[in-house]
């Protein structure tokens, strides 16, 4: 499959980031949410976007939405750390002990334990949400009984939207050498199920019933409630069939329609599997791979759908996901989603900010055979803090952290650096040129982004309009290994520490000699890594 080049029909930005969506006097005072999964049409090719198109925020942590707007409330009782869900402590006890309520409300007077969940080796204790959890862990810490004890952290995206179009769409397969890779092994990981971790996929037909919350946006105007709206949602065509996925699950709503209102897994999953050699839209690194759609994160939509921002995309939710996403087939796990942490957790995980139930799901899980990768983060131009669970990857062997390049193999500008980065992949460069990004199909903007409407013009959403969008991000980078280790495990090697060994050997390396902060061990290449373990061509 020399010179091969997918063609394509149809370009779009994503144009429009939310910007102060503030949630207020909502009404009605709750929503009612109906799913009816396989009823509904095909995805609507809506065609090319072109013109002039509003810039947007560089990083998924600027967005401001409803989402952001109502974390923000259900972390109002938060008084110190990074930010995490009020009223509630993950906690590990240790082998033997029976904790009792009388006890736990050493540390807080309202303390109760909730039932496990289904995936968990944790407990979660609740309380009072006025509370500050972060001296509530504290306090569960320091009893003999009790290995760790964490607030439930917030993740979030790892993305820089776009905000342009360019004509040659895929730069990045190109750049870690796919097309010889592909002639190596056409099969491309059609053994392997691959499980991402995110806002959920565009997997399945479905429509939806529901009322929307109401809101003001940050000029103040009010955009009204919407009562019985029935929303169209389609899957994604360039990710095929019904057939191709493997037991998805949501760990925010608990049912097992993980489906996404924002776009970003949908995208993410393009780039590790889309359709490849059927003459329509992008191509994917691994394009035979199964897929296992995970949802832990969500939307501005979730939220106005009545989704509670608690369950949102917390520590709580990402280990669940692992462990689940390990013991139901998923040899591979991406995970383009992060958040800040202190950089000391390699030395002492127990301190606030670290994510202990995220690092033993994550042990649990290589310890069964699955390889991760993971966003390095998007965070470079703002403070460059350490970002987990990316640190967390620099410690286990079978998972690696990846930083972002541009077309010209230079280190993207948001791409986080640390000591924890230890690959490199096509991210995009982001800013005004028009191949700073990373392309694949998932919603068409203008019909989910409805909030960018003048009020006398808002209407519901539509999920059924799909469109090629570029993003640039870590988010977009982690994606392209994910899928080169699905085809080195197709050839047989199984060993998540040997794919990370491989990646890394072979990596085309960039910047000072050797391993280095800024792109770890070098940019990834597929082909060098399939053919290192003796394969033709």
């Amino acid at each position: 499959m020399g010179g091969f080049r997918a063609r394509f029909a149809v370009l779009t930005v994503l144009a429009g980031a939310l910007a102060g969506f503030v949630v207020r006097g909502q009404t009605p005072s709750s929503t009612t949410f109906n799913l009816v999964v396989g009823l509904g049409l095909p995805a609507v090719d809506a065609g090319a976007l072109v013109g002039e198109h509003p810039a947007v925020n560089t990083s998924a942590q600027d967005r401001r939405g409803a989402l952001s707007d109502a974390m923000a409330a259900e972390t109002r009782g938060v008084r110190s750390g990074p930010a995490h869900a009020s009223g509630r402590v993950i906690v590990k006890f240790r082998p033997g002990a029976s904790p009792d309520v009388p006890s736990l409300r050493r540390a807080s007077p309202t303390a109760a334990m909730s039932v496990r969940g289904a995936n968990a080796d944790f407990d979660v204790v609740r309380f009072d949400p006025g509370e500050d959890a972060e001296s509530v862990a504290a306090l569960l810490r320091a009893r003999d009984d009790v290995e760790y004890a964490q607030p439930a952290y917030f993740l979030h995206p790892l993305l820089v939207p776009n905000d342009t179009l360019y004509k040659e769409l895929q730069w990045n397969l190109p750049l870690i050498e796919m097309e010889r890779a592909w002639d190596i092994q056409p099969r491309a990981g059609s053994a392997i199920t691959v499980a991402v971790i995110d806002t959920g996929v565009a997997y399945t037909a479905a429509t939806i019933t529901t009322n929307i919350l109401g809101f003001r946006d940050a000029a103040g105007a009010r955009y009204p409630a919407i009562l019985n709206a029935r929303i169209p949602y389609a899957a994604a065509p360039q990710l095929g069939a019904a057939d191709r996925f493997v037991a998805p699950h949501d760990f925010v709503n608990n049912t097992n329609t993980p489906l996404d209102f924002d776009g970003h897994g949908t995208h993410v999953s393009g780039t590790i599997g889309q359709l490849t050699n059927d003459g329509i839209g992008t191509a994917g690194v691994a394009f035979n791979v199964k897929l296992m759609p995970l949802k832990v994160l969500c939307s501005d939509w979730d939220i106005l759908f009545g989704t509670p921002a608690a369950r949102c995309g917390t520590d709580e939710e990402v280990a669940e996901a692992i462990r689940y996403a390990a013991d139901n087939g998923a040899r591979v796990v991406n995970m383009s989603i992060g958040r800040e942490s202190p950089s000391t957790c390699g030395t002492n995980r127990s301190q606030s900010g670290c994510a202990p139930a995220m690092e033993d799901a994550m042990n649990y899980a290589v310890g069964k055979g699955v390889f991760f990768a993971i966003a390095a983060g998007n965070s470079f131009q703002d403070s460059n803090p350490t970002e987990t669970p990316a640190e967390i990857a620099g410690r286990i062997q079978g998972a690696v952290s990846v930083a972002a390049v541009d077309l010209r193999k230079n280190h993207a500008p948001y791409s986080s650096t640390g000591s924890w980065v230890e690959l490199s992949a096509p991210g995009g460069g982001g800013g005004s040129g028009d191949l700073g990004y990373v392309w694949q199909q998932t919603f068409h903007p203008s019909y989910t982004d409805t909030w960018d409407l003048p009020v006398p013009k808002y209407v519901a959403p539509r999920f059924d309009v799909m469109a090629y969008v570029g993003y640039a991000g870590t988010s977009m980078a982690a994606p392209h290994v994910a899928g080169v280790a699905a085809m080195l495990m197709q050839q047989g090697i199984t060993d998540p520490a040997a794919i990370e060994s491989i990646l890394e050997k072979f990596a085309v390396d960039l910047g000072a000699p050797g391993r280095d902060d800024t792109f770890g061990f070098g940019l990834i290449d597929a082909r060098a890594a399939l053919r290192g373990m003796g394969l033709a061509k």
